[in-house]
Formats: structure tokens, C-alpha cells, sequence
């Protein structure tokens, strides 16, 4: 099987290639890995020690930046290496204070591992829950490079735990250690004969809650929410839109900011033209007048995680249609009630906190109507279901330490 799997992932190349002249997200996905290595080894310092982590895209990368801080803390003379599977990833965190070095990852052949381990000969490598390429796993496990997993997530559904999926089992003794963020991942591991994991739990819990000790303010928020009730729909995608537009529409009283998850130009416009009162974008922002205006369009980055702190309201989007859930840890952190749409399913923070009461979950813009009326009118419920979400954050915390004190402890011992 794994000859087959290596000789699908070098056909892959070259299709890929020739696939990106009809498709841009192909495109850019083989444009960016060209002469990779050459750019790699002008980045790299002879004289430095790195450790590698890799991050199959941007939510991951934010599931590791608390390890970031953790290793500049603990590790000051390494160099920190960050590699990305995805052209999203790569392309939103270019440069970051605590990252040395970004870099795509190549493709997993065996070639292509061995040159890029070779090249940064990493003296501690960090996988970021998922994205298990057997080839660069194989080759850090014949090294004996020590390798963590953290925030790890297993199901059943995994190859690792189907007959045809079996010689991947090998890659996995790569990691010396597994770091998860449930029981029934452990369990999992255990059943095929991994007994060195630790149920850590999510990183991300770390991330956020240090967002709260940051300096949040936003000067243009605090000017245009004035004193009322602000609503923020953070990274909503069309199908959310359905879903509130309405009640926006019926709601003079209250304030609103969206933040849509795509920058784009004509679907902005497209938005606008559903919203029946006045709209201010970001990119045509006159701050003599926003107060005069009960509805703004973040059409930019970088604000979103400080806009929540101002917010009474959160409505987090991609559960109304398939592209997924995205992150509710970040409105959690502020204490403030969290409204999303239905298909949550593979999202178990979600699930445990509708379960506890500070998130509510809705099927259609009815639901989203009476769900917004009861915080409205109920502000003491609204208190309180924020209040569980703050709660639920600052309960979960932790798992950066215990991957610390474990690497600590390993170090003891050397």
C-alpha cells in the first residue's frame, strides 16, 4: 500500500500542475511550492538550530501560536519554522514576531521529505492536530527527531483505524508523544498500540483566553456602536446572511457589524443590496458620521478577534451552508452569547457549549428571530449565557502547559 500511496503522490505533482491552468486554487497551490528549496536555503542560517511546526492551514497556525510563545520562551537561541499545507495559511501569516521562517510544505514524497528534513534538521518537530503525511513522519522517525502531536484529534473514521489503512500505523512512531484533545482520541491511539498520550485538550483555548489580557481597543467600533446593543457577525458566508438579514432589516434600534469571511468586492455589494437601511464599509469609513449608521461591513483583516470584545451579540458563520464552522472560541472568551447555523456536527466545542447554554444553534432566519428577541428582551439571559461561554473558555484552558512541563520533564532527564 505504500508503494502504491507513493507512486499516486508523484502523479500528483505533475496532474496538479497542469490542473492549475483551469483552477487558481490549484494554481497557486503548485505556484507556491515551485524552486522551494533553493528559496528555503537562502532563508536558512547554517549557524542555527530550528524547530519545525507544521500547520495545515490558518486555523491551526492559531491552535499553535500559545506553543509559539512557549518554545521563544523556553528555547530563546532556536529559530522557529513554520510550514503550511495550504495556500490560505501561507498566504495570511507571511510574517509573524514569533515565527522565523514560513515556508510551504512540499509535497509528500519520499524524495521531498527527506531533502526538506535534511535541509532544516530540526532539533524538535510539533504537528498541529492532523495533517499526517507518512513520508515526513517515516523520515523524523528514522532520525529519531523528536516529534509531538498537539491538540491531536483522532475518529474512527481515520485510515489509521481501517484494514486498508493499516501500514500508515508505522508513520505514527514518529511522535514521541501524543498530545489530544479528548478520551475517545486516546482511546483510540491505545487500541492500536499507542499508550503515550495525554489528554491535553485544545490549544485554542490558550490562544483565546490570552486575547482577553491584550489592549482590544478599537476606536471606530466604540464610536459607531454608541452606547447600544451591538451584534457581531464574524467570517459569515451567503447561507449565514440568509439567515439575518431580516432581522436586521426589522432592527433600527440595535447596531450591527459584519465581518464577511471573504474580501470581495461584488458579493459585499450584493450584501449591501439586501440590507434596507444605510451601510458604512471599513474602506470608505468616515468616522464623523459613523455614529449615524446602525449597520458596518468590516471589509478588511486583523479586526475581527478585537471587534468581539465590544460586541453583545455574536453570530459566528460557515455552520449555515458546508464550509465548515468557524472559530466560536474567540466571541466565548469575552463572555458574550454565541448564535450559529446547524451543520456543527464535527465541531464538539460547539456541541458541548449549546449544550451548556451559551450557544444557541438555528435552522432558518425564523429561528434566528426568536432566539435574537429573547436576548433583547431578557438582558439578564443574556447575561447569563455569556457569562457560560466565558466560563467555558477559561475551564478548558491549559493544554500549553502540559505540553511544556512534558518537555521540560524530557529535558530533566536527558
Amino acid at each position: 500500500m505504500q508503494s502504491l500511496y507513493n507512486s499516486l503522490i508523484n502523479f500528483s505533482q505533475p496532474v496538479i500542475s497542469i490542473a492549475g491552468k483551469f483552477s487558481p486554487k490549484l494554481k497557486e497551490f503548485s505556484e507556491g511550492r515551485k524552486d522551494l528549496f533553493p528559496r528555503l536555503e537562502k532563508l536558512l542560517c547554517p549557524e542555527s538550530h530550528y524547530i519545525w511546526i507544521h500547520a495545515a492551514s490558518l486555523g491551526e497556525f492559531e491552535m499553535a501560536v500559545p506553543v509559539l510563545k512557549m518554545l521563544k520562551d523556553n528555547y530563546p537561541s532556536e529559530k522557529i519554522i513554520v510550514s503550511f499545507f495550504s495556500p490560505s495559511g501561507f498566504n495570511n501569516k507571511k510574517k509573524h514576531k514569533l515565527v522565523d521562517i514560513f515556508t510551504y510544505l512540499p509535497l509528500d514524497t519520499k524524495y521531498n521529505a527527506q531533502k526538506f528534513i535534511d535541509l532544516i534538521n530540526p532539533k524538535m518537530v510539533f504537528f498541529i492536530k492532523y495533517d499526517f503525511w507518512p513520508n515526513f513522519l517515516l523520515g523524523l522517525k528514522d532520525r529519531n527527531i523528536p516529534t509531538y502531536l498537539v491538540s491531536g484529534v483522532f475518529r474512527e473514521n481515520q485510515s489509521f483505524f481501517k484494514l486498508y489503512g493499516k501500514w500508515m500505523i508505522k508513520s505514527l512512531q514518529a511522535f514521541h508523544h501524543f498530545f489530544v484533545q479528548n478520551e475517545e482520541s486516546a482511546d483510540l491511539l491505545k487500541k492500536i498500540g499507542f499508550g503515550n498520550a495525554t489528554v491535553a485538550g485544545d490549544t485554542r483555548f490558550d490562544r483565546v483566553a490570552a486575547q482577553i489580557t491584550q489592549d482590544n481597543h478599537i476606536e471606530f467600533i466604540e464610536n459607531f456602536k454608541a452606547n447600544k446593543v451591538l451584534t457581531v457577525f464574524g467570517s459569515s458566508w451567503p447561507e449565514d446572511e440568509e439567515l439575518f438579514i431580516d432581522y436586521i432589516n426589522k432592527h433600527h434600534e440595535q447596531k450591527f457589524l459584519i465581518a464577511p469571511h471573504e474580501i470581495n468586492a461584488e458579493k459585499i455589494q450584493i450584501l449591501i443590496h439586501k440590507i434596507k437601511q444605510p451601510v458604512l464599509q471599513f474602506s470608505e469609513m468616515n468616522e464623523a458620521k459613523i455614529k449615524d449608521f446602525n449597520v458596518f461591513i468590516l471589509d478588511t483583516i486583523g479586526y475581527l478577534g478585537r471587534a468581539y470584545s465590544y460586541a453583545d451579540i455574536a453570530y459566528v458563520g460557515g455552520a449555515a451552508g458546508s464550509t465548515g464552522l468557524h472559530n466560536i472560541l474567540e466571541p466565548a472568551t469575552f463572555g458574550i452569547p454565541i448564535v450559529i447555523g446547524s451543520n456543527y456536527n464535527k465541531f464538539p466545542e460547539a456541541a458541548r457549549l449549546r449544550q451548556l447554554a451559551g450557544l444557541f444553534s438555528v435552522k432558518n432566519s425564523e429561528e434566528f428571530e426568536q432566539v435574537m428577541d429573547k436576548f433583547i428582551s431578557n438582558p439578564n439571559f443574556r447575561k447569563k449565557s455569556g457569562m457560560i461561554a466565558g466560563h467555558f473558555i477559561n475551564s478548558n484552558t491549559g493544554a500549553t502547559r502540559l505540553l511544556e512541563s512534558h518537555l521540560k520533564a524530557e529535558k530533566n532527564r536527558d
